[in-house]
């Protein structure tokens, strides 16, 4: 699977946008832009992905769907992740998900 870096900097560029505009349109939690070296630092893989504000932004500058985000950081949507979901519920909606995918790649 492609790191959440590597899926960012292809995005970046397919949009045509630099660094410096990306980190630019990016707040963090002062109000303050990103720093590009952050976010040269996570398209290269040397900090993990961002905190969920940040990937938010992100989906938006970049114009993709947040669970898409979520889903190449590694992590559960918040919405999901502050729910009272039972183990049971939660081993149905990973097996669910991976029989989806198996039907997916059987499709092509």
């Amino acid at each position: 699977m492609t790191t959440f870096g590597t899926f960012i900097t292809r995005r970046r560029k397919d949009l045509g946008l630099t660094q410096k505009e990306v980190a630019a349109r990016i707040k963090q939690d002062d109000a303050k832009p990103l720093s590009v070296q952050y976010l040269n630092d996570i398209e290269h893989g040397r900090r993990g992905a961002p905190p969920d504000y940040v990937i938010k932004q992100l989906s938006r500058v970049l114009r993709l769907e947040l669970d898409v985000m979520y889903f190449r950081a590694g992590r559960v949507p918040y919405d999901i992740r502050s729910r009272s979901i039972s183990d049971e519920r939660a081993l149905a909606a990973f097996q669910a998900f991976r029989r989806a995918l198996r039907r997916r790649k059987k499709i092509k």
